[in-house]
C-alpha cells in the first residue's frame, strides 16, 4: 500500500558503480569505447527505496557519497524541488556542468522514483501523462561497424517495427556517403534515417555532406558541428536541405545552456538527457522551455529513465532507443520494457520509474 504521509524523511542513500563491457568495439565521430559505466543511486524513506542512475565516470559516485548524501539525510524525500535546490547549493563552488550535474541527476531520479513508490503511482501518471506511449528510434550504427554489421543492426530494428533508425558518421568523412547509402539500402525507402556526427565536422564539411545526406533521404542531422558552436548550428539549420532537422542538446547540464541554444535558433529539435541535466526536475524545466519556444524535443539515451518523461512532456516527439543503454537496462533492470510496433509504453501498474535493479545479476560488473 502507498504511504500517504505528508512527509518522508530520507533514511539512507547508497551509491554503486558498474562497468559493463560493450558487445563489440564501438566508436562515433569523436570517441571510441569498449565499456559503459553505470552509476546507481538508491534513496530510502518510508520503507521504500527509489533508484536513479546516470551513465558517467565513477567519480560521480564519490561526489554523491561524500557531498550529496550527508546533506540530504533526514530531509523530506517528497519535497523534490527543495531537495534539488539543496543539491545545487551544495555544488556551487564545484561547477555545475559535468560530473556535478550527473550526480544530481542520479539522486534526483531516485527521489522521483521513491516519490512514485511512496504514493503508489507510476511516474507517467504522477507527472500527468500527455500520451500512453512514445515513438522510439533505434540508435547505434557505430563507425566501428563494417557495412554489413551496420545494415544488419538497422534492418533488425526495422523488422521489429521501429520505423526510425540512427547511425554514426564523422569518423572518416570520405567513407560517410557510402555508409549512409548502405544504410538506406538496408532500411528501404519508406523508413526514416537519422545520422549523428557527434560534432566531428567543420561548418563547411557539414554543409557539403548535408547535400549527400539529402540524396539518401536523411531526415535528422545531429550535432553536425560542435554543440558549443551555436552560430555553426544556426548556419546548418538555415542552409540544410528541406526536410532535414538539425538537432543537439545532449550536453546540456543546466537550463541556461538550453535557453542559449533556443534563443540562438540553432536547432529544429532539442535533445534533453535527464541523466545529465539534473534528473527528472531538470528535464521538466528544459521541456518547459520547449513549450515556451514552440520547439519539439527528443530524449537522449537511457530509455527507461526517459520513458515516463517523454509520455508526459507535451512536445516530445520520440525517444532514443540507444543500443548500449537499452541492452544494459534489459540486463540489469526488472521491468524494463521493449518497443512494440515502434512504441514504448510504461507499465502503469509499476510505481515510480517502473523498474527495479537486479543487484545479483549486476554484481559481476561492480567496481
Amino acid at each position: 500500500m502507498p504511504v500517504l504521509a505528508s512527509s518522508a524523511p530520507i533514511e539512507g542513500i547508497e551509491v554503486a558503480v558498474y562497468s559493463i563491457p560493450t558487445d563489440g568495439p564501438e566508436s562515433d565521430g569523436t570517441l571510441s569505447w569498449d565499456a559503459t559505466t553505470l552509476v546507481l543511486a538508491q534513496v530510502a524513506a518510508g520503507a521504500r527505496t527509489g533508484i536513479g542512475y546516470t551513465y558517467a565516470d565513477s567519480a560521480t559516485a564519490v561526489l554523491i557519497r561524500d557531498k550529496l548524501a550527508p546533506l540530504l539525510l533526514g530531509r523530506d524525500a517528497l519535497a523534490t524541488n527543495a531537495r534539488w535546490q539543496d543539491m545545487l547549493r551544495a555544488i556551487r563552488n564545484l561547477g555545475r556542468p559535468g560530473i556535478c550535474s550527473m550526480a544530481i541527476s542520479s539522486v534526483d531520479a531516485a527521489l522521483w522514483d521513491l516519490k512514485g513508490k511512496l504514493l503508489g503511482q507510476s511516474l507517467a501518471v504522477l507527472l500527468g501523462a500527455a500520451r500512453p506511449s512514445i515513438a522510439v528510434y533505434g540508435s547505434g550504427g557505430f563507425t566501428s561497424y563494417t557495412p554489413g554489421q551496420l545494415q544488419e543492426q538497422l534492418q533488425e530494428w526495422i523488422d521489429s517495427g521501429i520505423s526510425r533508425v540512427k547511425m554514426k558518421i564523422g569518423r572518416d568523412p570520405a567513407s560517410d556517403p557510402e555508409r549512409v547509402r548502405a544504410a538506406r539500402q538496408a532500411i528501404g525507402s519508406h523508413n526514416e534515417l537519422f545520422v549523428d556526427a557527434n560534432g566531428a565536422y567543420s561548418r563547411k564539411q557539414a554543409l557539403a555532406i548535408a547535400e549527400t545526406l539529402a540524396d539518401c533521404g536523411v531526415a535528422w542531422f545531429e550535432e553536425p558541428v560542435s554543440s558549443d558552436d551555436l552560430d555553426g548550428l544556426r548556419l546548418l539549420r538555415d542552409r540544410a536541405p528541406p526536410g532535414m532537422a538539425i538537432s543537439a542538446g545532449e550536453y546540456g547540464y543546466d537550463l541556461p545552456y538550453f535557453l542559449r541554444m533556443l534563443q540562438a535558433q540553432a536547432i529544429d529539435v532539442l535533445q534533453i538527457d535527464a541523466s545529465r541535466c539534473g534528473g527528472i526536475t531538470g528535464f521538466l524545466g528544459a521541456a518547459a522551455l520547449c513549450d515556451a519556444f514552440g520547439l519539439p524535443l527528443s530524449s537522449h539515451c537511457a530509455p527507461m529513465l526517459h520513458l515516463s518523461l517523454c509520455c508526459a512532456a507535451l512536445r516530445a516527439v520520440h525517444l532514443e532507443y540507444f543500443h548500449d543503454h537499452a541492452r544494459i537496462e534489459q540486463m540489469l533492470f526488472d521491468g524494463a520494457v521493449m518497443p512494440r510496433e515502434g512504441q514504448l509504453a510504461p507499465d502503469a501498474s509499476r510505481p515510480g520509474l517502473g523498474i527495479d535493479f537486479k543487484e545479483r545479476d549486476a554484481q559481476c560488473y561492480r567496481i
